[in-house]
Formats: structure tokens, sequence, C-alpha cells
């Protein structure tokens, strides 16, 4: 595999193909934002109560509606001018984009001081992406001629709805613009090259042209669900991971350029040292990745196979593309530091040996210490509130949808403009009607629509329709209207929709991170050919994501003030730092067990920190870097996502790697690879110093280390 990308025209071969590849692939990139799907039903569980009602609404409405509710408030009372304004406004609205009939109101609050007209919104085959013109509209028209002292807003699942597809417009520009520069910035810092940077920047973005159109073509033919979300999360994946693997290649690279004088054969020797740990790093990830297939949420058993074909074609592109270009560029690629043919290695004697020599020393009390400090970080879980995000709380900001929703609340009953929706069989349809209007929390029942012997109805919640007191009454009817004989009555909703999102996810932790620990586990002991070392790697990574989600809970509620997290949350940030974070501990623990058969693995564990400490000190913050850029979207769960998967890699690259790991290598000497060859070595003797050479493979048997 390795002869290809590194001979002599072997490089040629493989530059040739990828072109023709980026040339089949970079139009098909240019259309997966058309082909992102995000009407609800394509986010929710398929099997899930309030699914099967927006189905069966599809047979009373052929096209799926979301309703806006336009509202118009005075503190001093609603004026007679305010009326007729709010009635000439309604006529307007029909006129609006996408709006269809009937549009109901305008309506007066019983205290006087508001107005409400509720306008049906067509969502069409592409979620969201109607609804912002729609709302934008409305919005002109409401704010049109108002006289001093009316403030109109428009709100309802359609106005919170064109709002977030505000907040996600242009995410993929937003998020590859901010990426790539982070990137760039951290990879001058990194090689101190003005033209290496270049080579690893330009395979990454190959890489997510030809993962974007893969991609496309499976959500175009093979019926996966694509997002915004899952979009988002693959730049910023496939960049971070896929400048992963380079560094860890190009460092190995210039390492065995000082031990061949011809870079061919020092490339198919990067490849041979190299590649088992990129292989078992990405296949890691994308496993990983491919356990969320088991998931009940939509959104989320699609984001699985999304990152993994992401994963698998930067695997391809830095195993094959990169190292063709770096043979091709030659040694002068490294200027002005070139690794010249002889000359000493510099991560023997650097500041990684000394601090491996230093743990090395006292294992015991560095790794004990270490824990308990990561186990305080983890007091942070009980800010930890993973309940959902109402809609004020979906955004960093206060969007008009989110004022219009208070303003509504304050005047008329919660559920105004998001309605329970109930299908049942039209013989019982009164019996059904009564169990829902009975229900305590409803406030009133809608007209009936009877069409092929179904009935459809909805009913006003007297509770904000984002509130755990609706989601309870939601539960209530759905038990009212069970009960009713021969009805096979089913309750849908926004409300209802959050309700099962919620329990989906609850379902999906409990399934997905077990699944994840046993896959990585196996992968592990595949790779290291032991038992005790893979236990040790997953409760180090367990223990990092436990105290990274400690630290962030406290964060979000202290410091931004963010109400609380997504359902999904936790699966999100366990798969990613479990996936990612075990990356880097692959890396340094092949490179351990490479030099564990040469030195011992106490000698072994600072020769492998020694090498591999300044290569996964960099992957890790421009990891870090790449997802910390989720931070700038104006969305919650992004920022909540990137800023805990952000801390997690950091804690993972500077705590948890170069430190916890080195210091239970080196206390547990032979012991961590039982029951494998290695752990029947005899135990390393003497103390291990520091600031000479450490590197079994660079120097002679006579050699002290």
């Amino acid at each position: 595999m390795a002869a290809l990308p590194c001979g002599r025209r072997g490089k040629w071969v493989v530059l040739g193909l990828w072109l023709a590849v980026l040339v089949v692939f970079a139009p098909l990139a240019g259309k997966l934002m058309g082909a992102e799907d995000n009407q609800a039903s394509s986010w929710l569980p398929a099997n899930a109560e309030s699914t099967r009602v927006l189905e069966a609404q599809r047979r009373f409405q052929p096209v799926e509606t979301a309703q806006a509710v336009v509202v118009y408030q005075r503190d001093g009372g609603i004026t007679v001018e305010d009326h007729a304004k709010a009635v000439r406004d309604a006529q307007e609205f029909a006129g609006a984009p996408h709006v269809t009939t009937p549009i109901v109101g305008p309506t007066a609050s019983g205290d006087g001081k508001a107005l409400q007209t509720v306008v049906p919104v067509q969502v069409g085959d592409t979620g969201w992406n109607n609804l912002g013109p729609a709302v934008d509209s409305l919005r002109a028209t409401a704010a049109a001629g108002a006289q001093p002292g009316l403030v109109t807003h428009v709100t309802g699942p359609a106005g919170v709805a064109a709002d977030q597809s505000k907040a996600f417009e242009g995410i993929d520009g937003t998020l590859l613009y901010a990426t790539v520069t982070v990137v760039i910035v951290l990879l001058l810092l990194t090689y101190r090259s003005p033209v290496l940077w270049l080579l690893p920047l330009l395979s990454a973005g190959v890489a997510l042209t030809v993962a974007e159109g893969v991609v496309y073509l499976f959500a175009a033919h093979a019926g996966l669900t694509v997002n915004a979300q899952s979009a988002g999360i693959l730049i910023v994946l496939v960049l971070g991971a896929g400048t992963d693997y380079a560094l860890l290649l190009t460092a190995r690279y210039r390492e065995e350029l000082r031990r061949h004088q011809d870079r061919h054969e020092a490339m198919a020797a990067a490849l041979h040292r190299a590649g088992p740990a990129i292989l078992a790093s990405s296949a890691t990830v994308a496993a990983s990745m491919l356990c969320l297939m088991v998931a009940e949420m939509n959104s989320t058993s699609g984001l699985g196979p999304v990152c993994a074909i992401g994963v698998a074609v930067a695997l391809v592109a830095m195993l094959t593309l990169l190292p063709a270009l770096l043979v091709a560029f030659g040694r002068w690629v490294f200027w002005p530091v070139r690794p010249a043919y002889g000359t000493p290695e510099p991560t023997r004697t650097g500041r990684w040996a000394r601090i491996g020599g230093w743990i090395a020393g006292r294992p015991r009390k560095v790794w004990v210490g270490t824990s308990l400090a990561l186990a305080a970080c983890t007091l942070g879980l009980v800010s930890l509130n993973a309940a959902g995000l109402s809609s004020a709380g979906t955004f960093t900001g206060t969007p008009d949808s989110v004022t219009g929703q208070r303003t509504l609340a304050a005047h008329f009953p919660g559920g105004t403009g998001a309605p329970v929706s109930v299908v049942s069989a039209a013989g019982p349809l009164d019996a059904v009607r009564q169990a829902a209007a009975s229900t305590p929390g409803i406030a009133g029942i809608g007209p009936t629509v009877e069409r092929s012997g179904e009935a459809y109805f909805q009913a006003t919640l007297t509770d904000p329709p984002d509130s755990a007191a609706a989601r309870a009454t939601v539960d209530r009817v759905r038990d009212a209207v069970h009960a009713v004989p021969d009805a096979d009555a089913k309750v849908g909703g926004p409300t209802a929709v959050a309700l099962d999102a919620g329990r989906a996810a609850a379902h999906d932790n409990k399934v997905v991170i077990p699944l994840v620990l046993a896959v990585v586990l196996l992968i592990l002991a595949a790779l290291l050919r032991a038992v005790v070392a893979p236990l040790v790697l997953i409760a180090t990574v367990v223990l990092s994501y436990a105290a990274a989600l400690g630290v962030s809970a406290f964060v979000f509620a202290h410091v931004f003030h963010f109400e609380g997290q997504d359902q999904a949350f936790p699966l999100f940030v366990f798969v990613f730092l479990v996936a990612l974070g075990i990356d880097y501990n692959i890396f340094l623990m092949t490179r351990v067990r490479e030099e564990s058969g040469h030195l011992g693995t106490r000698r072994g564990a600072v020769a492998g920190l020694a090498a591999t400490g300044g290569v996964i000190t960099s992957a890790g913050l421009i990891l870090a870097a790449t997802f910390a850029v989720l931070g700038t979207l104006p969305v919650v769960a992004f920022a909540e996502i990137g800023f805990a998967v952000a801390l997690g890699v950091l804690l993972d690259t500077l705590v948890v790697r170069s430190v916890l790991v080195t210091a239970l290598t080196a206390d547990l000497d032979h012991r961590m690879w039982w029951p494998g060859a290695l752990s029947r070595a005899a135990p390393a003797q003497g103390p291990v110093t520091t600031g000479r050479a450490v590197s079994g493979r660079a120097q002679s048997d006579q050699e002290p280390s």
C-alpha cells in the first residue's frame, strides 16, 4: 500500500487519480446543500407518535404547513385604528410568499392589550427554506404604517423556524472559512514554514470536497438523511481529523528523512510506521460514528454515516494524496528547517522527553493526582440540564420570534399558535373530542375535518408549548384519547414533537454510549494486542469525558447563563470525545509499543511521549480550535457542542495523553501489555533519565538511555 503514493512513478499516478476524482466530485459537492432535508419529520424517530401524526396530517393538508402568529401589542390598550390595521394586514398576508388559508384573526386578548392573527405557511419539501421569505414579508407588512406605541412581532412555529433558518443561513460557508483560517494559523505556528502548511491544507480541502460529493450521492440515491446540522459538523470533522492525520504522517516523514537519504524510502518507512496508527484512529472514529445508526432520532442516526464517510475519505486522502505531494515537492518544502540526512532527531532530547522522564520518576503520584483533579472537574455535572431547550433557549441572542412568544404568553393562552394535533377514526370522534377537551391543561378544541373515515382536530394548550407543563398535558391527552375504544387516536403537534424527541434521545444515550465503548475497546485490543492497555485507555477517556462535561455544564450555567442543553448533547459530546480523544492515545500507545520492544515499557513510554508529544499537541490544538469555531454560530446547541468538544480535546491532548496515560504506562510497566508477548518481557531496571537520547531505534545498544 505504501509503495504506490511514494514511488518514483507511482506518486504521479496517485496525483493524477486524485485530480480525476476531484473533477468528478466537486460539482456534486456543490449540490449537497440542496439535498438537505430540514423538515421536522426527517429529524424525528420514524416510529414516534408525533411523526405518525405529521404523516396523517398530509391526508388532511396535502402540503405541510406551519403556523405564524402575528402579534400586535399596545401597553395602553388596542385602539380602533390598531384593530383596523390588523384587519387590513390580514387581507395583505394572503399575498405573502407561501402563505395559504385559512387566515384566522385578528383576535383580541382578554385584557384588550393585544391582537393575534394566525397565518398558515406552506413548509413544502425543503423544510424551513420557505418560511424565511414568508415570515419576512409578514413582519414587513405588520410593521408598515403602525401608529406610535403599537409593537408587532411574528412568532409561532413558523416564526421560530424562520429565525432558526437565518441562524443556519450560510453555516457551511461560515464554518468553512473560519475553520480554514484557524487551521492555516496553527499550521504556520506548528511547521514554521511558509510552504509546508499548504500541502496538509490542500489535502484536507480535497478530502472535504470529495466527502461532500459522496454524501450527496448517498442522500440523493440511497435515502441518507442529511440536514444543516450534519452538513456543518462534516466540515469541522473532515478538516480537523484530516489535519490531525496529516500532522502525524508529516512528523514521522520528517523523522525518517533524517535516517534515509532517499525521500521515497523515507516516506515508505513513514507510511509503514505511522500508517497503522492512522488507520486504527480513523477506524475508531468511523466505527463510533456508525454506532449512531442504531439511534432512534433520525437526525442522530443520519449523522453517523455522514461523519463516517467524511473520516474514511480523509483517511484515504492523507495516506495517498498527502504522501504523493510531500514526495513530489522534496525536502525543500520544510524550509527553513530542512531535515537533512544524518542529523539528530530533536524530539529525543526536547521538552517532551524531559516531561516524560520527570513523570517516569514518580508515575504513581502523577497518575493518582491527575485522576483526582479530573474527578474534581466532574462535580460540575450537577449543573447539567440536558432536558431540552425552549424556543427562547435555542438562540444565543433574542430574535423577534422569542420576543413575540413572550408577548403572546402574556396576553393569550400559552399554547396559542402551537396547538396539539389529534388524528382518530371518524366513528368515535365525539368521544375522542370529549376526552381531549376534558383533559386538564387544554384551553379549547378547534373544528374537526373528516376525510376517508378519519378525523383531525386541534386543541389549544393553556401553558407555553415548550414548557414542562405542556409536555405533561400532551401525555395526559394521549392517555385520554388512547382509552377511547376503536378510535386509534394519535396525538402530535410541536409540543408532542419535543416530547418524543426527548424520550428518543434518552433511549439513544442508553444504547449508543455502551455500544461505542465496546467497539472502541475491540479496536484497541486488536491494535495493541493486549487487554489491560485498552481497558486503561478507555477508562482515561471516559474520565476525560466526564471532566469535560462537568466543566462545560458549570460554565454554561454560571458564565454563559444558557437555559440548559439539548437532549442529544451528552451523546454527541461523548461520541466525538471518545472517538477523537482515543485518537491521541492510539498515536501515543502505538509508538510506545514500538519503542517498548527495544527499551522496555517504562523507557518506551518516555520515548513514545518524546517522539509524539509535539505533533499530538499540535494536532489537539488544531482539532480543538476547529470545533471551537462552532461556538461562533448564534445557535446554543452548536455553541455548547463546540465548547465541550474543544475543551475535551484539550484535556485529552494536554493532560490525559501526556500525563495520565504516560504515568499509568510507566507504573504498570510490562503488565500494561498483558496477555501479549510484551507482558512477559523483563521489567525495566533503574531510573529513567532525561535530557539524553530516548529512542531505541536511533541509538546503539551500548549508548545509555
